[in-house]
């Protein structure tokens, strides 16, 4: 039994008290008992021994950008327009060359045109839906890997809870920690959502608050689009006549374990818990993470160039945190699904809010990202992704989900869409799959949600199968697919 000298803490602010439980707990990371990290170092061998590594692609990322278009654009209206279509299936865009020969978008992507060279275009993106047709149950899919069977008659789901499965970020940074005083995994500018339901499948769920993500999610409404400039990052800075008391009093609380656990001492011995301790201290006394969210150092032309909107200055700000250090960042399109205006759940009014609102956006604030990326070099160690829940129905004015749909509206469709795949050793310029004539279903090389996470795993070194036990200590893996290692050169 663990016994901790002193007094019970009563004052945070007086250092001859003793430990407060909250210090406890934040010492521990969640975990005292080692069981956790007994199981972490389980996982991380497991990863190593992989049968998967040295296959194309194994460990080539040492980033992962998720670009996660909740809402569900059109494939056809994007990147994979059809052509001798009837009037109901055919896109109101105009279709324009792209860099790769014979590959076509629409005209709303003039940016993403000039730079698809730089990634590969997965055509085929499939899969069957689990229950309704709703945004959430999608989200939770390809953010953790799993379906749920908590789909209620409207199409929402529960909240969040400590019995979900771990978004991939929060595996990826729990198998492959930061040797560096660095954020570990960032999502902004806002929360996954559909109507009510905030944050499912966004989360660490059963793997604990350890490994949560920081969120960046700055005041204002989602049409605010200055809110980046009013970014606040009070928790990461520590107040100074507060500083010396509580390191001190953590201090003596970590000497305290170490002195009564030699067990886990001897079974870590390669893995010093000092160097985590120290970590968490340096990341707010280097001001490294401070310093990435600083976007005002960017040169005035750039920021332009990623567009002065919320959605560009995301993308900017997450090149700006990989480039720090940061593992995992997801940037998740600034407008809740059930929405208006620059939402992509275009059940109405799709070819003017694509073409003046969401369209722009996306193309100006990708295409920047992309060659950002390459001309850092950082597109070399980091695979990014993007992508929404599904893609929207071939013909236009019908209903798949329920949802009501104007003449010019598409409703959800998950049997076929597009998804963008790049960096850390993705073929450039290449096109995955395909759809057929009207877009509705894959013609060959169909990719499920999960192989694609499949595949992030296997670009980070993690095989995709590593075990994980969830909050009953049941052993389940970290996806149930294989990687597309076809997508890597």
């Amino acid at each position: 039994m663990f016994r901790i000298p002193g007094v019970p803490g009563k004052d945070l602010c007086d250092k001859n008290l003793g430990f407060s439980r909250r210090d406890i707990l934040r010492v521990g990371g969640g975990s005292m008992m080692g069981l956790t990290l007994n199981n972490v170092l389980r996982g991380q061998a497991m990863a190593a021994a992989s049968p998967n590594a040295g296959r194309a692609g194994w460990g080539k990322a040492k980033h992962v950008l998720m670009i996660y278009l909740q809402g569900g654009p059109s494939h056809l209206d994007l990147w994979d327009p059809k052509e001798n279509v009837p009037d109901k299936v055919r896109s109101a865009f105009k279709t324009i060359p792209t860099k790769v020969p014979g590959k076509h978008f629409t005209e709303i992507l003039p940016g993403l045109a000039k730079v698809n060279d730089k990634f590969t275009m997965i055509n085929s993106m499939s899969y069957t839906p689990n229950g309704l047709f709703n945004h959430t149950a999608a989200i939770y899919q390809i953010m953790t890997g799993y379906t749920t069977d908590k789909v209620s008659p409207s199409g929402q789901l529960e909240p969040p809870n400590a019995k979900d499965f771990p978004n991939f970020g929060s595996n990826i940074v729990r198998l492959k920690p930061l040797q560096e005083p660095m954020l570990p995994f960032v999502q902004l500018p806002r929360p996954l959502q559909e109507s009510n339901v905030v944050g499912k499948g966004g989360g660490a769920g059963f793997l604990g608050k350890a490994y949560e993500p920081y969120t960046l999610f700055p005041d204002g409404d989602d049409l605010d689009m200055g809110k980046m400039d009013r970014i606040k990052i009070d928790d990461l800075q520590l107040r100074p006549d507060l500083f010396s008391v509580r390191l001190e009093r953590r201090a003596k609380l970590r000497d305290a374990i170490n002195d009564q656990m030699p067990q886990i001492e001897a079974a870590v011995k390669d893995m010093s818990l000092d160097s985590y301790y120290s970590q968490a201290l340096n990341l707010i006394s280097s001001g490294r993470a401070r310093d990435a969210f600083a976007l005002d150092r960017e040169p005035e032309k750039l920021r332009d160039r990623y567009g002065r909107n919320t959605f560009g200055q995301s993308c900017l700000l997450a090149r700006r945190l990989l480039e720090a250090g940061t593992r995992v960042v997801e940037v998740i399109w600034p407008k809740v699904a059930n929405s208006d205006n620059h939402s992509w759940d275009h059940h109405v009014g799709l070819t003017e809010r694509m073409k003046t609102k969401s369209g722009p956006m996306l193309d100006q604030g990708l295409s920047a990202l992309f060659d950002d990326l390459d001309a850092s070099g950082l597109l070399d160690e980091t695979i990014v992704v993007a992508l929404g829940e599904f893609g929207r129905s071939p013909e236009k004015g019908v209903s798949t989900s329920g949802n009501g749909n104007s003449a010019d509206g598409r409703d959800h469709w998950p049997y076929c869409y597009t998804a963008i795949v790049g960096g850390a050793g993705i073929k450039r310029g290449y096109v995955h799959g395909k759809s057929d004539a009207t877009g509705s279903a894959p013609a060959e090389d169909a990719v499920h949600p999960t192989e694609l996470l499949a595949t992030i795993y296997h670009a980070v070194g993690i095989d995709p199968e590593t075990i994980v036990y969830n909050h009953l200590n049941q052993p389940r893996e970290l996806v149930k697919a294989k990687p597309v290692t076809k997508l890597f050169a």
